[in-house]
């Protein structure tokens, strides 16, 4: 529903995109010139649904459908007339062009240690997915352990997660093809780079959790969909499993299941001392959870019920023999605080405080060399403490500037950790942190196209309609000027307490470069300031977050830093949702609007795949007060006939099966038929390509520069190469 990339939240039932378009540089076109379109019929139905009462019309409902007669002759049609259209966009090859050259740069992932290797990814720049390579020590020339190019001619198979044993010596993965959420896992023998014969299949919203003696592993999956219907059904009863090592997945042992509780999802980790398998409950994407565990040293031990009542967000971080550390808002800490758990004496008297909450979010924590390593975001920045195991402070640690970080993981005993940083203008860089001394030295920097002290980034603060107080980062070239001819692109989220922070993307360069804004508004409902500032923009509630990206706009334009007609929104999934409300809200207030593998039909979201578990931030329309919130901003049901709507490019993909893109086919549909003005109303529609995780570098880039050259053509802008630049400089280690 992604962030620097792609970003998994939670058990990744819904993930954000970071997208940027392309900058204006003229005065955009008058709508008025443009020629009529003649879009595709698409036949309507009468279907009519009741919703307590209240009749509501569906009438493309044949969309959802595959099957339906004249379905994939409509898709065809609908990427024909995009595809027309994108081709008489000046320019559009010097894009792509170009986007290629600021993508074509070497670029590695965050350093995993087990035993005495390490384990990182690299891309040498163009390829369509990442390489995963282990060094045995860390300054030893690398080998290539897993090169998922090799598994399909097309990029479309993708590594979806990795998990190694204690020692290094294994590493399972899943496989995750055509961007579907549904993964196949196998097993890699590190020394020899060779496969074993273990293949399992239906897992979803897992990693594999290996056991100290790296002898199998702990998983969660469904029984498998009936055939044809692996892409829409709902999916329910997710079981926990335990898989040995060259055994085949039918005789897996069944470690735990709740059939009572369909809803409910099992996250498995197997603590660092191999002692205890400790489980994460959760039945939605809501940040609440249940924790039990099971003593595996005990055999036949139960699975004992710890956390019992979903009351609060509890993220297991370690453990001190039977003292469990979680990070949680329990108790009222809405920004999150560490707590102590003895389960000997596991009443809630005993819990203990061992870092208070603080005025900023605590969004992670990990325990490495007997230290809390605590990131905490202000004001949507990182910013890292480190603490003693009793909670005394002990350092805050030096960033390069405004930005973002992760990683940090490790072991009690190791005294070095990975992380990486990233902003608008800096390309996500590696170090190593000295968890003894906190100092931390480069590790990997990468060297891209452009000048990277030609930009700035300001942060803002403007005021929503209910007199929220909401930030805002914009990045530009350094001298712009605030004369309201801008051309500016405002992203937003705002949902799933996903926090949106600085990160780098070849495209909001190619953005910058043509003297564009880039603004990144963080919205209620997001995670930026916590669980209260999260279930401000979630169920009835929900409309604080289009007020929150409305007031964002006005802002942009009233302190003259764009204008409406030079002003493009953007977002997807949940952000695509933000985005079709907003179409359907304030068609007046932007120029041209890109909604990506949106939720658009809130009245029916519910009953696809693992749609069921967003009803703890949406709300659903089973619920008679819940249904008129919903009714009242879902794009799909407030498009206006005889309204002037802004141009519109939706895309989605045909294996989507996170927000399934009948979702964006109806309202596209809807709105090419209400649309009584001249802009486009356009969908662009992946083949071979899901929600976006895994997506290939090259149909990446291609859809970023469509996109652009969407936006060039649509604002009159200027199409022509911009001259290169002398690579970034690496930033100084802090």
């Amino acid at each position: 529903m992604g962030k620097p990339y792609w970003v998994v939240v939670g058990t990744a039932l819904i993930v954000c995109t970071h997208g940027v378009a392309a900058p204006p540089t003229a005065p955009a076109a008058s709508p008025t010139s443009a020629a009529p379109f003649h879009y595709p019929a698409a036949r309507t139905g009468d279907v009519v649904d009741d919703y307590h009462g209240t009749p509501v019309a569906d009438p493309y409902r044949w969309l959802e459908d595959p099957t339906s007669p004249g379905y994939q002759e409509w898709i065809d049609a609908e990427n024909r007339i995009t595809f027309d259209f994108l081709a008489t966009a000046s320019g559009r090859e010097a894009i792509r062009a170009r986007l290629t050259q600021l993508w074509n740069y070497e670029r590695f992932g965050v350093p995993q240690k087990a035993g005495r290797r390490y384990f990182f990814t690299r891309n040498t720049g163009l390829q369509n997915q990442s390489v995963w390579l282990v060094a045995e020590p860390l300054d030893a020339e690398p080998r290539i352990l897993l090169d998922p190019n090799t598994l399909s001619a097309d990029g479309t198979v993708a590594l979806s997660a990795v998990s190694f044993t204690d020692d290094g010596s294994l590493m399972a993965y899943g496989l995750a093809r055509a961007g579907s959420d549904w993964n196949e896992w196998h097993i890699r023998d590190v020394r020899t780079g060779k496969d074993l014969s273990d293949f399992l299949q239906w897992v979803k919203f897992s990693d594999a959790a290996w056991t100290l003696d790296g002898k199998g592993f702990f998983y969660s999956r469904y029984e498998a969909p009936k055939p044809g219907a692996e892409l829409q059904a709902q999916n329910y009863n997710q079981k926990l499993y335990y898989h040995r090592v060259g055994t085949p997945q039918a005789t897996d042992t069944l470690v735990y299941e709740r059939p009572e509780q369909k809803e409910w999802q099992f996250a498995p980790v197997v603590t660092e001392d191999g002692r205890y398998l400790v489980i994460s409950v959760s039945r939605d994407t809501g940040k609440k959870n249940l924790v039990f565990y099971r003593d595996l040293r005990q055999k036949g031990a139960p699975v004992v019920e710890l956390i019992k009542d979903f009351e609060a967000d509890f993220s297991f971080i370690g453990n001190d023999g039977p003292v469990f550390w979680f990070r949680s808002d329990v108790d009222g800490a809405a920004r999150g605080k560490v707590i102590a758990i003895d389960i000997r004496h596991p009443s809630r008297a005993g819990w203990r405080t061992l870092i208070a909450e603080t005025r900023n979010r605590l969004d992670q924590a990990t325990v490495v060399g007997d230290r809390f390593i605590l990131q905490y975001l202000e004001d949507a920045h990182a910013l890292v403490r480190l603490h003693h195991l009793d909670g005394r402070f002990v350092r805050e640690l030096a960033l390069p500037g405004i930005g973002s970080v992760g990683g940090f993981d490790g072991k009690r005993k190791d005294h070095e950790t990975f992380y990486y940083f990233t902003s608008f203008s800096v390309p996500t860089s590696i170090y190593r942190l000295d968890v003894d001394k906190a100092e931390s030295t480069l590790f990997r920097a990468p060297k891209v196209d452009f000048d990277a002290n030609a930009y700035e980034t300001r942060q803002v603060f403007y005021t929503s309609k209910d007199g929220t107080r909401v930030p805002m980062f914009l990045s530009f070239k350094k001298g712009m000027k605030q004369d309201g001819n801008n051309p500016t692109l405002l992203y937003g989220y705002g949902g799933f307490d996903a926090a949106l922070t600085p990160f780098f993307s070849p495209q909001t360069i190619a953005w910058l470069e043509k003297g564009g804004i880039y603004a990144l508004a963080n919205l209620r409902g997001g995670g930026e300031y916590g669980e209260a500032w999260h279930q401000a923009g979630t169920k009835l509630q929900k409309q604080n977050v289009f007020d929150d990206f409305i007031a964002a706009a006005e802002y942009l334009v009233a302190e003259r830093y764009t204008s409406r007609s030079r002003l493009a929104i953007q977002g997807g999934s949940n952000g695509g949702l933000l985005v079709g409300a907003l179409i359907t809200q304030r068609p007046d207030l932007f120029a041209a609007a890109l909604p990506a593998v949106g939720v658009m039909d809130m009245l029916r979201f519910q009953k696809f795949t693992i749609g069921w578990a967003w009803v703890s931030d949406f709300g659903s329309s089973d619920d008679p007060e819940q249904f008129k919130a919903l009714l009242a901003y879902s794009p799909l049901h407030n498009v206006k006939p005889g309204t002037r709507y802004p141009a519109v490019l939706a895309t989605t993909a045909d294996h989507d099966d996170r927000v399934v893109p009948a979702h964006s086919f109806k309202f596209i549909a809807a709105l090419q038929a209400a649309q009584a003005g001249p802009a486009p109303v356009l969908i662009r529609i992946e083949t071979k390509a899901g929600h976006g995780a895994g997506k290939p570098t090259d149909k990446r880039i291609q859809e970023a520069a469509d996109q652009f050259a969407f936006l060039f053509k649509i604002l009159g802008m200027d199409a022509s190469p911009a001259p290169s630049a002398a690579p970034a400089r690496s930033p100084s280690a802090p």
